[in-house]
């Protein structure tokens, strides 16, 4: 899910030529679409163009996992979103369907339904419809590859057996169903399916006190706490202050520098990772990421927009030290003393045993039937 400035144009563009831009008119309203939402789980934001359905989002599904959908045929979404690690791929940078390096790490897509934005730093792409068209046609890097060969996958989707049938269902009233924006729309309704809401810490926020071990209780005092002040980013029912569900209005959109890089003593991240800035080119937004999610984010390692944090201890290290020190190679300098670095990120101190029950803490946010719930499952096997 990462991106680039000079795509935004690109993107722009194919929003367009997606049929993101509206329905039909005079068509009748189709019927409301059954959420299986988690308790105290709000109703996710769904764009007016693009109304859920169960057949949408079965199409969706198909596509998620099909290397069909890439240029070469070599990869597919689920490439690097792997159900078992919660929709994350275990590296810390991805590959693209012809190698090339993808700068920025695979985010988990547990409850992506409710973010703001998307990827790790844009903050135009406000919708999944939108952001889907970035690993679909982003050259540099390549992703999926479709830019020149979309109208050759195109062709082997509507050769195949199954979709025809599939995107009839799912497009009943599209003079093509099999096109571009319709798999966009499909695309984005499974992905608004991955509802993550049953690990330990939401069976003791239900009531049920036995949920927590002792040990991740007390995690869980210091988390929202002003110790480790953890909460004041990864805040609300899904732990990111990037939020938007279907009734709340929209909000300026939030990113932090949270200490890791100052290449020059002077706030640089790396020139291919330079975060918010790349978008707005104002100084004050080198290494302004968007804050993530932390569902499941025992089985997302590595860690940060780059995946340069390989574990959860290493986390904690780095936010107790207040930032990062990295003493050599091209990427030496001081993190903690960059000056554009967040205020709330600064030295603290917890002793091993509060260490281990802040993780205990974040392990309890593992929701083990969201990683083998079949309903997310590849259909092709």
């Amino acid at each position: 899910m990462s991106s680039r400035a000079g795509k935004l144009s690109v993107v722009v563009a194919l929003l367009s030529a997606a049929g993101c831009g509206g329905d039909e008119p005079g068509l009748p309203a189709p019927p409301p679409y059954a959420w299986s939402l988690p308790a105290g789980f709000p109703e996710p934001f769904v764009p007016e163009d693009n109304p859920m359905s169960v057949e949408k989002v079965e199409l969706g599904r198909h596509l998620f996992y099909d290397a069909r959908l890439s240029g070469n045929g070599t990869m597919s979404c689920a490439s690097c979103h792997e159900q078992a690690r919660a929709f994350s791929d275990g590296m810390a940078t991805p590959r693209g369907s012809t190698g090339d390096h993808v700068a920025r790490n695979s985010p988990g897509l547990a409850n992506v339904a409710y973010l703001s934005t998307y990827t790790w730093a844009n903050p135009l792409l406000e919708t999944l419809e939108s952001q889907a068209l970035v690993p679909l046609f982003n050259e540099f890097p390549t992703e999926l590859g479709l830019t020149p060969k979309l109208e050759e996958a195109l062709e082997r989707l509507r050769g195949d057996a199954k979709y025809p049938e599939l995107f009839r269902a799912a497009f009943p009233d599209a003079p093509e169903p099999v096109s571009q924006g319709s798999i966009v729309k499909a695309l984005a309704s499974f992905q608004r399916t991955l509802l993550s809401g049953g690990s330990p810490y939401d069976r003791y926020l239900q009531g049920d006190n036995a949920a927590l071990s002792r040990s991740a209780r007390r995690g869980m005092e210091l988390f929202f706490g002003e110790r480790a002040e953890c909460y004041h980013c990864h805040s609300g029912r899904h732990l990111s202050n990037s939020f938007r569900a279907k009734d709340t209005k929209p909000q300026v959109a939030q990113f932090f520098n949270t200490g890791l890089y100052d290449l020059d003593g002077q706030g640089a991240y790396p020139p291919d990772n330079p975060g918010l800035f790349e978008f707005t080119h104002d100084a004050l937004d080198h290494g302004r990421f968007r804050v993530p999610q932390l569902r499941n984010v025992e089985l997302t390692a590595p860690y940060m927009h780059d995946g340069s944090i390989p574990t959860l201890e290493a986390v904690i290290e780095h936010y107790t030290s207040g930032g990062r020190n990295v003493t050599e190679g091209p990427l030496a300098g001081d993190g903690r003393n960059n000056p554009n670095k967040d205020p709330l990120v600064r030295p603290f101190e917890l002793s091993d045993e509060e260490k281990q029950d802040l993780i205990a803490f974040l392990k309890s946010l593992t929701d083990t039937d969201f990683t083998t719930d079949p309903r997310f499952s590849n259909p092709w096997r």
